[in-house]
């Protein structure tokens, strides 16, 4: 009844990758972003629109890294705990306090990277169309490749705060499954 409760080597595996996934996906995010910019001339005057002219932008870099940077050290820590544990299991086999606050960041990073990606992508709209009663021109006709770096950036966002979505899924799961044992059946209950 022991090995039973040990989950398939696949389904680590599954995490494994798709964690990786999430943190390459959120670091391209954070560097795409981080790293636009682009200088135009506008009457004589040099402009040069950088992340931090969009204040959620910025913030999204900030949360993106810090999201990238959370499951970098989850996977090691998988990686390492399946690999001390010569495969038996690796990361779920893990206690159910070590399995709870992993599942409350999963999800927390997951609804984090989500509302960023969300309020960058509504504060990036005005620059794409302008606000005609505010006289706010649109910014992307001058600024086009700063525009599509910033798109390309919220997409990958977007992409990893799914697979973080999915990440969490897994933390769930293996919350879940470590119900306590039944006095009376003599045995742990399995999903």
């Amino acid at each position: 009844m022991a090995a039973a409760a040990v989950p398939a080597p696949s389904s680590v595996r599954a995490e494994s990758l798709v964690r990786g996934a999430c943190a390459a996906m959120a670091a391209a995010a954070a560097l795409l972003l981080g790293l636009s910019a682009q200088t135009k001339t506008v009457l004589f005057v040099q402009k040069k629109a950088v992340p931090k002219d969009v204040q959620a932008l910025w913030v999204l870099i900030l949360a993106a890294a810090a999201a990238a940077g959370y499951h970098v050290v989850q996977l090691a820590m998988c990686l390492y705990v399946d690999r001390r544990l010569a495969g038996a299991g690796g990361c779920r086999r893990l206690s159910r306090g070590v399995a709870c606050v992993s599942f409350l960041l999963d999800k927390g990073c997951a609804y984090m990277v989500f509302a960023t990606t969300v309020a960058a992508l509504q504060a990036c709209v005005v620059g794409l169309v302008g606000v005609e009663a505010l006289q706010w021109s649109k910014l992307c006709n001058i600024y086009t490749r700063f525009c599509v770096q910033a798109a390309a950036g919220m997409f990958c966002s977007m992409l990893a705060a799914g697979g973080m979505a999915v990440v969490s899924a897994f933390s769930a799961r293996d919350l879940f499954r470590r119900r306590p044992c039944s006095p009376a059946a003599g045995q742990c209950a399995q999903l």
